[in-house]
């Protein structure tokens, strides 16, 4: 059954507020069903789970509940799966659970093709414990993490490996089969940010073949929560327990705080609402499967239609390749700064992000042509609205 985004559009509120949505990189527009669901849940659910009331036992079976969405949206072990405010957050807490041998060696390797929330804290994990950082670099011309270089960055001393399956500037999806073998050859840690590409690329945990991949709700239409989902729960119980409460058991052990669990329905809703964008019937992990499959196939050819017309723009320079991407691109007009294009841009009701910071796009040189723009498609994008962006940065020519 094709893909019918009139219907998904119906879904999200602010599809009515007269402006096109192409921002998806500061998060998804939020669906009807999931502002509900916290709502709901800020008046049912004020106190934390961990108590006896009735409160807090409904607060504690969200948790549960919440766990058990993010594992099918990752086929993985619910109780594997750990929350946190925000990508940094997570990351953070996973780097102080890390025990010390993780810090020796060779140090960690990390990508330049990575968002500062997969980047920054392992920085000041390796500047505490004095250990080295290692770097993955970017192919300038296509935009991409070649994964050629990870023999020779990983070596048998090197602990950690972190690493984004795809770019939130140029859209390009790493190869991370190939780098999960140098990782495992080596014995390190593998953690996979898929947070760019969980909204558009159906994901199973074993075929990624990381050890830890990070998610964040608010890119599939969630609140701003964000997870960590372990391959192996042995691995989990090895970290130190980081929580404020001494006694936490399980996933709990790398929450800093309890979840608020109105924010946790939020996630429940999100994930439901991408299982249900195809009427399929069966489990909650297939219909995901099914949904996304058809998401995914109707936003790569809306994203081929973007990366098409902005190519037919002789003034608009795409970044990264035209294909092995997800619908994410950032783009520079020649002779225009990115400020004064975003700045049109969102004078015609057109939301778009100017001047991300991204050591990719650093790397490949566009500060100096005046900065790029980055647009990202959602499923509820359509070709009207690219035709819109188009026909505005026509008028640079």
């Amino acid at each position: 059954m094709p893909f019918d985004v009139a219907s998904v559009r119906g879904l999200f509120p602010s599809m009515g507020d007269g402006w096109i949505h192409l921002d998806s990189q500061n998060g998804s527009q939020i669906p009807d069903a999931v502002a509900s669901a916290v709502s709901r849940g800020i008046r049912s659910f004020p106190v934390p789970a961990g108590g006896l009331s009735r409160q807090a036992v409904a607060a504690a079976a969200v948790t549960t509940q919440a766990r058990q969405a993010v594992a099918d949206l990752l086929d993985a072990d619910a109780d594997c799966v750990a929350f946190g405010p925000s990508r940094a957050a997570v990351v953070s807490a996973l780097v102080d659970a890390l025990p010390v041998t993780r810090w020796m060696g060779d140090g960690i390797v990390l990508s330049r093709l990575d968002d500062e929330e997969n980047i920054v804290p392992w920085l000041r994990g390796a500047a505490r414990h004095g250990s080295s950082v290692r770097w993955a670099e970017v192919d300038v011309e296509q935009g991409t993490l070649p994964p050629w270089q990870y023999s020779h960055l990983v070596t048998e001393r090197t602990t950690v490996v972190a690493v984004t399956l795809a770019s939130s500037t140029t859209g390009a999806i790493t190869d991370i089969g190939q780098i999960a073998g140098h990782a495992h050859a080596a014995g390190a840690l593998l953690v996979v940010d898929a947070t760019n590409a969980a909204p558009f690329v159906p994901l199973t945990m074993s075929e990624l073949g990381a050890d830890v991949v990070i998610v964040s709700a608010e890119r599939w239409g969630g609140p701003r929560m964000a997870a960590m989902v372990f391959a192996d729960r042995a691995c989990m119980d090895s970290l130190t327990n980081v929580s404020l409460n001494p006694r936490a058991v399980g996933p709990s052990r790398l929450e800093v705080a309890a979840a608020p669990a109105a924010l946790l329905s939020g996630v429940v809703a999100s994930v439901d609402l991408l299982a249900g964008l195809e009427p399929e019937a069966g489990s909650r992990r297939r219909r995901l499967m099914m949904s996304m499959d058809s998401t995914y196939e109707y936003l790569q050819r809306l994203a081929f239609y973007l990366v098409s017309s902005l190519d037919s723009l002789g003034h608009v320079h795409v970044i990264g390749v035209d294909t092995h991407r997800v619908p994410l691109v950032s783009f520079l007009v020649r002779g225009v700064t990115a400020e004064k294009v975003a700045k049109r841009l969102n004078d015609n009701g057109i939301s778009a992000l100017y001047d991300v910071p991204s050591r990719a796009l650093d790397a490949i040189g566009v500060r100096d042509a005046g900065g790029a723009v980055s647009v990202g498609l959602g499923v509820y994008s359509t070709p009207y609205e690219v035709d819109q962006l188009i026909r505005v940065l026509g008028s640079f020519g």
